[in-house]
């Protein structure tokens, strides 16, 4: 079994800094991509940014610039520096992974989720 532990949501006024954290656990022999979506009040879920093991990134256009993706491989920990926060960014924020079991099986995983409201 994985399991993927989110931390680091909150309230936080608009120009405001957050970061969140998203730690995998459990059977994993490697992990390919990891990253972040979200979901805002009556809208669907979107991607926010991506990170493939080797390096590369990939963000929404609309937090390019403001927010940053980081890996930590050695603690299977994915982070989102999220920087001049506007009421827009406003959502649930949910960490994403795709772990290959040490059987070589890839599998997508999911956070349960940490909410982000930016707000005066």
């Amino acid at each position: 079994q994985v399991q993927l532990v989110e931390s680091g949501g909150g309230l936080v006024q608009p120009g405001g800094s957050l970061r969140l954290s998203c730690a995998a656990s459990g059977s994993i022999f490697s992990i390919t991509t990891m990253g972040w979506y979200r979901r805002a009040p009556g809208k669907q879920r979107e991607l926010v940014a991506t990170a493939i093991s080797g390096g590369s990134t990939n963000y929404a256009d609309s937090v390019r610039g403001r927010f940053a993706i980081s890996r930590d491989d050695a603690k299977n920990t994915v982070y989102l520096q999220m920087n001049s926060l506007k009421p827009e960014d406003t959502a649930v924020y949910y960490c994403y992974a795709n772990i290959v079991s040490p059987s070589y099986y890839p599998l997508n995983y999911w956070g349960p989720g940490t909410q982000v409201t930016v707000s005066s």
